[in-house]
């Protein structure tokens, strides 16, 4: 019966004829570090080359279970209006696989002294792949299984805003602006939709508060807002203790709560670590909850040394 049940539930999640309309973006515990996937106004906004890598595994002993990995990197050019970026990403659930490659520009604004504004647009590719032939079914010669999809080149586009400071930083983006679709031709000569990519809206927000000269206190948020989907909001507080010691708490409405730590190993180097267990899901019943593994490096030209405000976000 736990086998059944988990076929059903892969097939839900992943493969049914009109079950993936409602699709969401990969979701990420550490959203705080992988900004530029969501937001392209985001790059250039930490005054150096900024490389950052991070590996997912979702719902970790449960078969079909999303796995999900993105590498990110960006940097303002001399030009100190603009900021560019490169964002991928591979995230593999059950049978299917997409594969995403995105541009950002930013142009960057100084407000004040203290504060800038950018606007932002990205523009690529997702890859997607569905092996639907490999899914065991109940009852045989389904036609929405019987053909796999290989290679599906699809075209996108995203734009968003950031606005931050040396201790506050808020955004806004959409990504999806092409709501493209994903089908297949059965034996009989019908278009079956298998799944189509989602218009998805964004919120972040976060702060660096001072409590005392080795502690500070850094709470953010992210909300998520897509069609057919109910509001998703991510909420973590988290101390940094000695500006090198990272320990967080995350809560994600509907679904998970989890914890984090994080260390700086270097002023450039940082590495973080989470854990998250879905306390919303009939899947967090059949799992031992979800993991990642972050890592983040600026590389700092040797003429700018001297960072014009504080890389806090």
């Amino acid at each position: 019966m736990k086998t059944v049940l988990k076929i059903m539930i892969a097939l839900v999640l992943v493969c049914g004829t009109t079950m993936l309309k409602a699709q969401q973006n990969p979701m990420y515990t550490h959203y705080m570090y992988n900004t530029l996937v969501v937001n392209p106004a985001y790059a250039g906004s930490r005054d150096a080359l900024t490389v950052t890598a991070l590996h997912r595994s979702q719902w970790v002993g449960f078969d079909g279970a999303p796995l999900t990995q993105t590498v990110s990197l960006h940097t303002p050019l001399r030009n100190e209006h603009v900021g560019l970026g490169l964002s991928l990403t591979n995230d593999h659930i059950g049978p299917t696989n997409t594969t995403s490659i995105f541009f950002s520009y930013a142009y960057i604004m100084q407000l004040t002294k203290k504060s800038k504004l950018s606007l932002g647009l990205s523009a690529g590719a997702n890859i997607f792949q569905a092996n639907l032939t490999s899914v065991q079914l109940d009852q045989q010669l389904d036609p929405a299984f019987e053909t796999n999809v290989s290679n599906v080149i699809t075209p996108n586009f995203g734009v968003g805003a950031y606005y931050h400071r040396e201790r506050f930083y808020a955004g806004i983006s959409t990504t999806n602006l092409l709501q493209n679709s994903y089908s297949l031709v059965n034996p009989d000569s019908e278009n079956i939709l298998i799944g189509k990519e989602q218009l998805h809206y964004f919120l972040i927000a976060g702060a660096l508060i001072k409590i005392s000269d080795n502690l500070d206190f850094k709470p953010t948020t992210l909300f998520k807002l897509t069609a057919s989907a109910p509001l998703q909001a991510d909420v973590t507080a988290s101390f940094i203790l000695m500006n090198r010691v990272l320990l967080g708490a995350m809560y994600r409405s509907g679904d998970a709560v989890g914890v984090l730590v994080g260390f700086n190993i270097t002023g450039q180097l940082h590495i973080g670590y989470s854990y998250d267990w879905s306390y919303g899901l009939k899947t967090g019943s059949y799992n031992s909850g979800s993991h990642e593994v972050m890592l983040r490096y600026d590389f700092i030209r040797n003429d700018n040394k001297q960072i014009h405000t504080p890389r806090n976000f």
